[in-house]
């Protein structure tokens, strides 16, 4: 049997020489456990009794990290068993890499690009808009608008719950649009499930513009934001418990239109509703008549507007990116912007530049980002937990996975991209970005080199952001208005918010930049490539991803390559 001691009412379980895990109950069937190791670190895990043996702990120094959840006399007592056992000479820090310094991994290529110099002629290449490339935006429908039908005289209400982040919801929005237009049903106002990484529970209209919608799609589709009391009971909560005859549990990944006049309008007209849960991808790209095509497109493209505060907000980011000596101050209800208007100089241009490299993307991508020992250790770790170990990147060494250009960029990497690209100390950068992994350890590299760069707590104070605090649905709608509104778009990897810009922003004709992922996760397995080099095999591998046009191939998203669905040759 284990050794156990209690000191200050905690139970501690001394299992090696390297760490001691000790909790406050020992009928709890869910521990709280701490890892003591043997150089001064604790970390708390919460673990259901029978994973204890599959607890995994690091070697570190002198950080101590708290579950939220712990009462105050638990984390007093971790705190002086801390001091106990941790040596006064250690370094603060943990197993975890947001804590550790890391360091630059292309130091080379690093310092001649902090020296870089841009000519003036380079810079106006740069910044130069796109050229007109013969589209232009085609939405309506070709055979004139058809008045949709009422709600009573409609096949029935359609409702649809979506999963994901702000981005794959949009998308599941804009396919309950077509669907419900294929079905002839009203649609309920889309409700979005609670996102279990960011714990948002924001709702369709604390994002969008519920008014706006409606009256956007009044010639397409019949839209109600609530359901009548006679359906009432059709709730989250009313599926969750148990199998319901109205709800639609087994639509395909895109699946086509026959499918859902097959599957759905029976139920429809047995029931008068629907309910489709999951929802997200459930319409196929392909197949799909001209007028479902374009009113995919309408919707994401004109319907989808955000509400006034998160405009407000952007504008005024947007504001104070152009015009940096721009006061600003806050109305009762919505931001306000306060510049001179005489004498006020040429408005600035600026990069978006949208970074997610969170620990789900860093862990998923199997890829070794420099972290040492304890970061591969973690990451692992997290892809167990999470994935069950079942990543098909995994099977990968580090040099193949970028060889094929599955690595994401990190801060450094995408860094020296754009100043290879010829963007100079000068360029005002706005990250959109959530939670970088890392944090300001992994950032730094990139602020070297860019070191104008701003984001939303740089540019809006406290109060102006008291909206969206802590609700990353609004805090990611923030960015993707400021993103739609930038001169330049690039994004450090690809996912649905680089999907969703470059569809934005072809349909606008905007310069929108693609990094070439095979050739950068080559050159950067260069260590001996000289700057010089570097730059060059960049700007040759770029020439023809700055923006243009590229069109829809079978199987590929209208939401990403909106010609030729949605856009007509001029």
């Amino acid at each position: 049997m284990l050794p156990l001691l209690r000191v200050m009412g905690v139970y501690l379980l001394k299992t090696h020489t390297s760490f001691i895990y000790f909790f406050s109950s020992l009928s709890s069937l869910s521990l709280s456990l701490f890892c003591f190791l043997s150089k001064g670190a604790i970390l708390l895990f919460s673990f259901d009794l029978p994973e204890l043996e599959q607890l995994l702990c690091f070697e570190s120094a002198g950080m101590m990290l708290l579950h939220h959840n712990l009462g105050g006399a638990l984390a007093a007592a971790a705190f002086v068993l801390l001091t106990l056992f941790t040596p006064s000479s250690h370094a603060s820090s943990s197993f975890l890499p947001e804590f550790n310094a890391i360091k630059p991994r292309h130091m080379n290529l690093l310092k001649s690009a902090v020296l870089r110099q841009t000519s003036d002629e380079q810079k106006a290449a740069l910044w130069r808009p796109l050229a007109n490339q013969g589209w232009k935006t085609c939405v309506d429908s070709a055979t004139g608008p058809t008045p949709p039908p009422s709600p009573k005289n409609s096949q029935g209400y359609l409702q649809v719950f979506l999963d994901g982040g702000l981005n794959q919801q949009r998308m599941g929005i804009c396919d309950a649009v077509a669907v419900a237009k294929i079905l002839n049903a009203t649609l309920v106002i889309p409700y979005l499930e609670v996102n279990p990484v960011w714990k948002d529970s924001s709702s369709f209209v604390d994002i969008y513009d519920v008014d706006h919608f409606i009256d956007v799609l009044k010639d397409d589709i019949s839209i109600v934001k609530d359901l009548p009391e006679d359906f009432s009971w059709s709730t989250r909560e009313y599926y969750a418990i148990a199998i319901r005859a109205t709800r639609v549990k087994t639509a395909p990944v895109h699946a086509s239109a026959n499918w859902y006049l097959e599957n759905v309008s029976p139920i429809l007209e047995s029931y008068g509703i629907a309910a489709i849960a999951p929802f997200s991808h459930r319409l196929d790209f392909d197949n799909m008549p001209e007028d479902i095509q374009r009113l995919r497109c309408k919707v994401n493209f004109q319907a989808l507007s955000f509400v006034p505060h998160i405009r407000s907000l952007g504008d005024a980011i947007v504001s104070r990116l152009r015009y940096p000596s721009g006061q600003k101050e806050v109305s009762s209800e919505f931001l306000t912007e306060v510049t001179e208007t005489q004498g006020r100089p040429e408005a600035g241009k600026f990069v978006v530049l949208h970074l997610r490299f969170d620990k789900d993307m860093a862990a998923h991508s199997a890829c070794d980002f420099g972290g040492g020992k304890a970061e591969k250790l973690a990451l692992a770790k997290y892809r167990q937990v999470i994935w069950q170990g079942r990543v098909l990147n995994s099977q990968f060494t580090d040099e193949e996975l970028r060889n094929q250009g599955r690595c994401p960029l990190t801060p450094e990497e995408i860094g020296l991209l754009l100043a290879a690209l010829g963007f100079d100390n000068s360029t005002r950068l706005y990250l959109a970005s959530h939670k970088v992994y890392g944090g300001e350890a992994r950032i730094s590299t990139l602020r070297e080199l860019f070191p104008l760069m701003e984001d939303k707590k740089s540019l809006a104070s406290s109060e102006e952001r008291a909206n969206i605090k802590g609700k990353a649905s609004l805090m990611s709608a923030v960015d993707y208005y400021v993103s739609m509104h930038s001169d330049i778009f690039v994004s450090a990897s690809p996912g649905n918010m680089h999907n969703a810009m470059v569809g934005q922003r072809t349909y606008q004709n905007l310069k929108t930049i693609r990094p070439n992922m095979g050739l950068l996760g080559q050159l950067f397995l260069n260590k001996s490539m000289d700057w010089t080099n570097f730059q060059e095999a960049v700007v040759e591998g770029h020439i023809n991803r700055q923006g243009q046009l590229r069109t829809r191939n079978l199987k590929q998203s209208i939401y990403t390559y909106p010609a030729p669905d949605c856009m007509c040759q001029a």
